[in-house]
């Protein structure tokens, strides 16, 4: 549940907000408009580390020259069913939206298509992306290269790989659509920024430090890393990710990536990549999705074990969270509105409170 100290705005101030923010920093307004939009939307569906949070971190890097403002996104290589974008430095939301549209069209004439982009930047929670082909009643599955490295080779200490996040958007009929987002780590270290700035402590599990002992201090990540899911198998699941995001695309992975965190004006090569499925090319879209419904209801129909009230899946939480936030607006911290401040403050625009 919420604190109590928390502060609701509705989504649209919100957007406002980010949108001047962003224009103020030298997009375009059109541009600027779509960044806010999608930053607006992770924080309503609950990716709070991916949110409002990332404006200050985005300014910095604007600022320091790291992101171009007014880029060229073009498409350099592609076939019937296959792009490869160049983002030529922009904000990762606008290179992924267009690859997305690219996927989108691709996907209608072809059954499938898959986008690549290099060159482009941090884009926010990886259900998007995946989730945009669910308006065309196409499958979405999406695939990045984190912009930090906070996991090392299975047994290994130094940081060679990310967070490097999978999403898979899959449309329903009466049910919600099943949306599973996921790092693999067990934890995406924006969740870890974000209880750094609520000052809450980490679970045992996230993180250990380079001895093997828990690490739940968030404010001490840097002695440690994140854990891989399922041991072995999550580290090699980031590696292969990786492999499809950034070096397949021609973008950086491995020792190349870039920590945005500390380095705020070097050229990060973000890779990523998004895949759109037309199920119309498999057989009938309702029958599809009827299918898909009747098994999102066995699977919560299901026997439960002792002390499990209800059977949840993909996307499911993040979907009430987005009608409960259109309803009763944001529920922002102050340690947030606080940074959020700070940031009007430095652009010379007025606060989100005032917007």
């Amino acid at each position: 549940m919420p604190e109590i100290s928390q502060i609701r705005f509705p989504g649209a101030q919100a957007r406002r907000f980010v949108a001047a923010a962003m224009e103020k920093l030298g997009l375009p307004p059109a541009d600027a408009a779509i960044v806010a939009e999608l930053m607006t939307e992770a924080e309503l569906q609950g990716s709070d580390g991916h949110g409002l949070i990332r404006l200050a971190p985005y300014a910095r890097r604007i600022k320091a020259g790291g992101v171009n403002v007014r880029p060229n996104i073009r498409v350099v290589k592609e076939k019937a069913a296959m792009a490869l974008l160049d983002g030529d430095n922009g904000m990762g939301h606008l290179v992924m939206q267009r690859a997305a549209q690219i996927a989108i069209e691709k996907a209608r004439n072809c059954g499938v298509a898959w986008v690549g982009a290099r060159l482009s930047n941090h884009a926010g929670p990886a259900s998007l992306y995946a989730r945009m082909p669910l308006a065309h009643d196409m499958i979405g599955m999406y695939y990045a290269v984190g912009n930090a490295n906070h996991l090392p080779p299975w047994g290994g200490l130094d940081m060679l790989l990310s967070t490097n996040p999978i999403a898979v958007a899959v449309p329903a009929g009466e049910e919600p659509p099943v949306v599973l987002d996921m790092a693999t780590t067990v934890a995406a270290y924006g969740k870890v920024k974000a209880k750094a700035q609520r000052g809450e402590q980490m679970p045992v599990g996230w993180m250990i430090d380079r001895q093997g002992n828990p690490l739940t201090d968030p404010k001490r990540s840097e002695e440690g890393f994140l854990m891989p899911i399922g041991g072995y198998k999550g580290y090699g699941l980031a590696m292969i990710v990786g492999l499809l995001a950034g070096t397949l695309n021609g973008a950086a992975m491995g020792s190349e990536t870039i920590d945005f965190n500390k380095d705020h004006a070097s050229v990060t090569n973000t890779g990523q990549a998004i895949v759109a499925i037309d199920p119309n090319a498999f057989g009938d879209i309702d029958e599809f999705k009827a299918r898909v419904d009747k098994l999102v209801r066995e699977l919560r129909a299901s026997e439960r074990m002792p002390g499990v009230e209800r059977i949840w899946m993909p996307g499911e939480q993040s979907h009430a969270k987005r009608t409960a936030s259109e309803r009763d607006g944001l529920a922002l911290s102050p340690a947030l509105l606080a940074q959020l401040d700070t940031v009007a403050h430095d652009l010379g625009i007025p606060n989100l409170q005032e917007t």
